[in-house]
Formats: C-alpha cells, structure tokens, sequence
C-alpha cells in the first residue's frame, strides 16, 4: 500500500516548517514541497541587508539548499515548480514546469503561498524599479546598484521594509527620498516615537514624505523614473525600491473554494485547518487570531509564519498542536535606532472599542554612569481596568529587548497594577534601577486614578 502524501505548496518559512515538521511526525508519509522560485529555505528579514551589503553574498542567507532536505530529511523538494490550480475534490494539484502542466494527487496538504506586493503601480514594471519580497529580486537590486552605481533613490512605503530598504540605499551614498501614502510611519507609530524615527531618517541624510501617496512611476529619457506622488509633484529617481507591505496570495485558495477570512487572507482555526478537512495553511497567506483584539488580523511576519507552519505540518502528519495567536510583536532598527511595538497604538484600540490612555516616559537605557542612552517608552492601556492594550520603544538600545516583556505581558493580559511589580532583572549595564517600563507603568496607574 503506497503512503499518505502530504504535498505543500511554498517553500520558504512556513512551507519548509511545515515540511519538516511533518516528516518528523510521521516518517511514513511521503512529503512533497512544490516551490516556484529557485530557492527554498533563506532568511527573507535579512534581504535587505544582503542589499547594503552588511550580508556580504547571496548565499549566506541559504538555510538549507533543496539537496539538503531530499538527502538528510527525506524530503521531495521541486523548485521551479508552480502550482495553478487546486482540485480539492479531487485531491489534485495542477503544477506548471517550463511549459508543461501535470496533475499531483495529495492526502494533505499545506498551502504556504505567502504575500505579494500589496499594490501596483503604473510604469512599476521598469528596470530601474525592484522589491525585496524575494532572494532574486534582492540579488537582483544589489547587482543594479553595484553595475549602474545610480545617485538617486526612492523607497515606497514607510513600513519597517522601507525603512530599511531607505538604510540600504543610504549604504551606497545615494540621495534618498522615502515616500509614505500614510500619515505616520511603521503604520500606526506613537507621535513620540515617530519624532525619534524621523529625527535619526533626518540626520543620516534621508528625506520623508508621509501623506505622499505615489500614482505612477514615469520613464525619463536618460533613465530612471519620475515618482509621481501626492499633488503632481514629481522624484527624481535612478532606482526605486517598493516596500507597499504585503497582501495574502488567496488566488488558488479563493478559486477552490477555501474560506477567505475578514481580513481578506486564508481562514483557519487553531490548528491551521482551512474549511477543507484535507488542507492547511500557514504563514503571509493567513490571518491569524490576535490576542488583544481577539478577532482575526493579518499580520505577515516571519517568526509567526514558520509557528504556523510547525502547526500545519504537525497536524496535517496526524499530530494535534494548535497556534493560539499574537499580539503583534515588531522590532526594527533604522541606522543606529532601535524601534519596537507590540499589541496595539492607542489609535487602533480606540477604534477596537476599548477606552484608551497612554503615559509615555522618557528614560535611559541604562544607568547614567555607565554612558545610558535616552529610552523612549510609551504604554497603551485600558482606562477602567488597567489592562495592558500595547507597548512602543525607541532608542540607541535597550527597546528591541524590553518589548517582548511587554508582549508577554499582553499575552497573559496583565494589568497595569500587575505589570509594575514584574520583577525585572537589574544590573548597571544593562538598566537603571527602574526600569523604564515600570516608570511608564506607574505612570499609567496615576493617570487612571490608582494607587502605585
């Protein structure tokens, strides 16, 4: 009798995640990964910084090559393999090869598609104009850059891709302009951290432009674009980097008949199970539940895409493992600032409903005497019970650190009276006596009329 199948589609964090995590399960069941591009496995955070050049070469973002996993793990990786159709009742998938399509049959199966660009430009199909949602479009811009030397750059989109994307470029002595169709960077940013941001993009010679919405990018006869942006003005550029976020590829999933959730990804329950008993999907391509809110977000990142895919892979080999969600968790650095955030800006949890307050601190990141440096720390809370709602840092160090003390806490929905007796480690080089989150918590409980 032939095995089960389990074929996933995707090969990057979740897809190889789930892969893995299935094989380890169930070593009886044969696995396929089916990947359209030619690389599978890489450290997609670390793309842009293959663009600076701080990651030297290509392949040191390569986790594990396709040959890896067929020879240690058991696994049936196919890059240059695109699956366009999926035949649920069937259990099928059609898969193009160069030119030629063949049906696969599956038992399981795992959809890992992840994200496109989030919107399309008119004239972004220029060669002066690349992305970095891939390790070939990566490589592709780093050796734009190193061949035509350009003077002149644009990044689309303040996320923290563009932000990044926007150091990148400066790394090679380039003007650059970052325009932001938004009215805050980093989507939702606290106004004493977004001055921290703008200040440090300023001082290392990077011009800003949020409310900057861009309509088309426009050939210029001797190269390069014109970026044309709010109220007709227009941006020189010699190349353009688009960091316009993601939105969930659901094309295949939709056609089938797989639910699309609120959020317009991929629906599933805690164990990663579409409506289809057969089909799983994990990472960019699925919203997952959020914590605070407790209603479905879309929040594509790639710590949570390679849980999900442990999860997917885990239950589609017959395991029984669930993902309880997230609170939304970012760090970023831009040049020599840290920047975080976890749960939600007061911004959003009003429009969620809740009674928002904030108090906001400005510390040091570690004792005075041992050279601290100014913290910004701002916590988001609920004006009648206290509980914490969300969290935002900025400094030269110690705020990637300190937000995943406040995403625990969010996850464990403490309350401002609970937080402020955490018992923080303390030492002089790592903190002042009091940390800066349990001032901003203190803060917080005189705003709302409690007692410290």
């Amino acid at each position: 009798m032939a095995p089960e199948r389990l074929v996933v589609v995707g090969g990057v964090a979740a897809g190889m995640s789930a892969a893995s995590r299935a094989r380890r399960i169930n070593p009886e069941l044969e696995v396929i990964v089916l990947e359209k591009g030619e690389h599978i496995s890489y450290g997609t955070c670390g793309l842009t910084y293959l663009v600076s050049g701080v990651v030297p070469r290509a392949e040191d973002l390569l986790v594990y090559s396709p040959e890896f996993f067929r020879e240690k793990r058991g696994i049936d990786v196919r890059t240059s393999h695109e699956v366009v159709e999926l035949l649920p009742g069937q259990k099928q998938v059609v898969v193009k090869r160069g030119s030629d399509y063949a049906g696969l049959h599956y038992d399981k199966l795992v959809l890992a598609t992840g994200g496109a660009p989030a919107m399309v430009i008119p004239g972004s199909d220029a060669t002066c104009v690349f992305d970095c949602n891939s390790l070939a479009r990566a490589v592709a811009l780093r050796r734009f850059i190193e061949e035509r030397r350009p003077k002149k750059g644009v990044v689309i989109g303040g996320g923290y891709i563009g932000l990044e994307a926007a150091e990148a470029l400066r790394a090679w002595q380039m003007e650059v302009t970052l325009l932001e169709r938004g009215i805050t960077l980093l989507d939702n940013l606290e106004p004493e951290i977004e001055r921290c941001v703008r200040s440090t993009l300023a001082s290392h010679g990077v011009r800003v432009h949020t409310e900057a919405p861009v309509s088309a990018l426009v050939a210029r006869p001797g190269g390069g674009v014109n970026v044309l942006s709010g109220g007709g003005q227009a941006v020189e550029a010699d190349v353009v980097v688009l960091a316009t976020g993601l939105e969930p590829r659901v094309g295949l999933a939709a056609e089938a008949g797989i639910a699309i959730g609120p959020t317009g990804a991929i629906a599933v329950d805690e164990r990663m199970q579409t409506n289809s008993a057969s089909i799983y999907a994990a990472g960019d391509c699925t919203e997952t539940h959020h914590l605070v809110t407790g209603r479905p977000a879309y929040v594509p990142l790639g710590t949570t895409a390679n849980k999900q895919g442990r999860v997917a892979g885990e239950n589609a080999a017959g395991g029984r493992a669930t993902f309880p969600g997230i609170v939304g968790t970012l760090v970023t650095k831009v040049f020599d600032l840290e920047i975080a955030k976890t749960g939600l800006s007061v911004a959003e949890a009003q429009q969620e409903g809740f009674q928002a307050q904030a108090a906001h601190v400005e510390s040091i990141s570690r004792a005075r005497y041992l050279a601290g440096k100014p913290l910004h720390a701002k916590l988001i809370f609920e004006q009648e019970t206290g509980r914490l709602l969300g969290a935002q840092l900025a400094g030269e160090e110690g705020a990637a650190r300190r937000v995943d003390i406040v995403a625990t806490a969010l996850t464990a929905r403490l309350r401002l009276d609970e937080f402020v007796h955490l018992d923080l480690g303390y030492a002089p080089p790592f903190g002042p006596v009091y940390d800066p989150l349990l001032i901003a918590a203190w803060e917080g409980l005189q705003k709302i009329g409690r007692r410290r």
